[in-house]
């Protein structure tokens, strides 16, 4: 016989017919098993928490009002008083005190549903005085201290839904992010921008300076690259006339884990035809006013430093930013000297191109603490954008910075194919000097400039970072759910 999932071959006797297949026992599922059947598959009708006490705050002590209303949420603590029992219900959105008579067999930790009126008990809390009480779910393994929450860092990466449940503060982080990415959505959609999606598994990999995860098509016999950036696919749109497009994506880079990098990370890219750098700097501070207001407030608290973030943010060229620090010449040699005169180590740097970004890396970019656009950077590390008017050495890119960590990337985008396809060139005389994160090439992406993209403008935020920035968060493992974490 055949079934959808291939052919089974039948049991045969000795006579060659078939056998029926040997009576199977009677199962039993266990108790507790038994116990979760019986539960209420739904809870209908339910209001949240804060809702409940917002109409239980209007009542006196000890009274109630007339409406009723139907909550569900975790038990978090219980209370005995003669023939009542008081428990602590949590919800998304806050907690209540539950009044309750009737007999409960519950845990800390179970799920339940309550229907009664909201008032204020004697002395004052407000709280649902209930006239059902029913088990939603029951919990099988002890909750940890209620009092002091998860505290383990390890163990809130490891086991976020343990940190979610008994952290208040993780909850909220939680809302806070999904409101800026919110925020970032809304601002792009008002300025007519159109939302698209681009590969993930990418033939050709590029937009950034980064190594790629490989994986492999069975179907189509290829190796394919989790994209390190949406860059190339959305100037594609460009060219094909969409004019203004971003992308709210995943992007994945086979490189270092510390405060500020992940392998899997979060951006929101944009692109605007007929815009430039200087355009999209202003566009970027609006931006990142608007997921600001958001979270709560444009001053924040950043890894110990006072920081606004209201435009307009500190405007310094790459050029006299390093030169302010004794570390810039355009020749290798010299560059060199100044880098190891300053106590740095350059033995990993292969070209002049490394140790000029080794040198912003090391002496400007720390200790830019309040909001800055570096801009005009080399050439050589940026291979998509149009070089200034003043220099043809330097290039209209800028990269905001806050808290000494770099958060944005811009743009004025080439848009020229023959010069785009020479500095692709240019990359690979940077990969056979050893940088093996250099731009590989993509030749179909130069011919899509060849029909021709308008002067346009382009950034990319880190959208895990700027999460960082605006909640405080000291480490880009607080404000992704489920980081990536080494094996125990």
């Amino acid at each position: 016989m055949t079934t959808c999932f291939g052919k089974v071959n039948p049991r045969r006797g000795s006579s060659g017919g078939e056998q029926s297949p040997p009576p199977r026992p009677a199962y039993r599922l266990p108790r507790l098993t038994r116990l979760a059947q019986m539960l209420p598959k739904r809870f209908p009708d339910r209001v949240e928490i804060a809702a409940v006490r917002a109409a239980a705050e209007r009542a006196e002590n000890g009274e109630t009002i007339d409406d009723e209303l139907r909550v569900a949420g975790r038990v978090m603590g219980r209370r005995e008083m003669g023939k009542l029992t008081f428990l602590d219900l949590v919800d998304r959105s806050g907690r209540i005190q539950l009044i309750v008579e009737q007999e409960l067999e519950l845990s800390l930790g179970d799920i339940v549903g309550a229907t009664g009126r909201p008032g204020r008990s004697r002395r004052g809390e407000p709280s649902l005085f209930t006239s059902q009480v029913e088990l939603l779910a029951k919990i099988r393994k002890p909750l940890p201290d209620t009092f002091h929450g998860v505290t383990d860092r390890e163990t809130r990466y490891r086991q976020r839904y343990l940190d979610l449940l008994m952290n208040d503060e993780s909850r909220e982080l939680a809302a806070t992010r999904t409101k800026i990415v919110a925020a970032v959505r809304a601002y792009l959609d008002g300025e007519g921008f159109l939302e698209v999606e681009t590969p993930i598994l990418q033939p050709r990999y590029g937009g950034g300076f980064a190594e790629p995860f490989v994986t492999h098509s069975n179907e189509l016999d290829v190796d394919l690259y989790l994209r390190i950036a949406d860059e190339l696919y959305l100037k594609r749109l460009i060219v094909g006339g969409l004019e203004k497009v971003y992308e709210l994506s995943k992007d994945f880079r086979n490189e270092s884990i510390s405060y500020k990098h992940s392998p899997e990370f979060t951006q929101v890219e944009w692109y605007e035809a007929y815009a430039d750098y200087r355009d999209t700097m202003e566009r970027a501070e609006a931006l990142v006013t608007a997921a600001a207001d958001a979270a709560g407030s444009s001053k924040v608290t950043f890894r110990g430093h006072e920081i606004d973030l209201s435009p307009p943010w500190e405007r310094v060229k790459f050029v006299e930013a390093l030169e302010a620090k004794g570390v810039w010449s355009r020749d290798e040699a010299e560059l060199r000297a100044k880098i190891e005169a300053a106590g740095v180590d350059t033995e990993r740097d292969r070209s002049w191109s490394q140790l000029a970004d080794h040198a912003y890396s090391h002496f400007v970019e720390p200790e830019l603490i309040q909001p800055t656009i570096v801009y005009d950077w080399p050439i050589e590390l940026s291979p998509f954008a149009r070089t200034t008017d003043e220099d043809e050495t330097l290039v209209e890119r800028f990269e905001a910075v806050v808290g000494g960590m770099e958060f944005a990337n811009a743009f004025s985008e080439l848009n020229d194919a023959e010069e785009q396809a020479q500095r692709f060139a240019m990359q690979e005389a940077e990969r056979e000097a050893g940088a093996e994160e250099s731009e590989p090439g993509d030749p179909d992406y130069v011919e899509a400039l060849s029909y021709g993209m308008p002067p346009t403008g382009g950034c990319g935020i880190g959208i895990d970072r700027l999460a960082m920035v605006l909640t405080g968060s000291d480490a880009i493992r607080d404000v992704i759910l489920f980081p990536a974490l080494r094996s125990r």
